[in-house]
């Protein structure tokens, strides 16, 4: 999860500060906490995490992916309209 916050935050050109002030955190404390995030030092509850996929305009489930493919899957799948979504599934369960 850490490493993969850090790369959506940079994907998005935002800072650790700004990310967290726009979370609601406190401008003297946002930056310090995220780095937490981003180091593993703590992990954010997944209230917390669903803003930080909603901010950085990625799912939530890419945070927990075990792979890169499977993340950058996870970001485009999301992107699909829920019918584009449902032919890819056909499409997947008939291979």
């Amino acid at each position: 999860m850490p490493t993969r916050l850090k790369e959506a935050r940079k994907a998005s050109g935002i800072s650790q500060k700004e990310l967290g002030i726009r979370l609601g955190m406190d401008p003297s404390s946002a930056s310090g906490r995220m780095n937490h995030y981003e180091k593993g030092r703590h992990m954010p509850d997944i209230a917390t995490l669903r803003r930080i996929a909603d901010e950085l305009g990625v799912p939530l489930s890419y945070f927990f992916c075990d792979s890169d493919s499977s993340a950058k899957l996870a970001c485009l799948i999301e992107k699909l309209s829920e019918e584009d979504k449902e032919e890819l599934i056909r499409k997947l369960e008939d291979n």
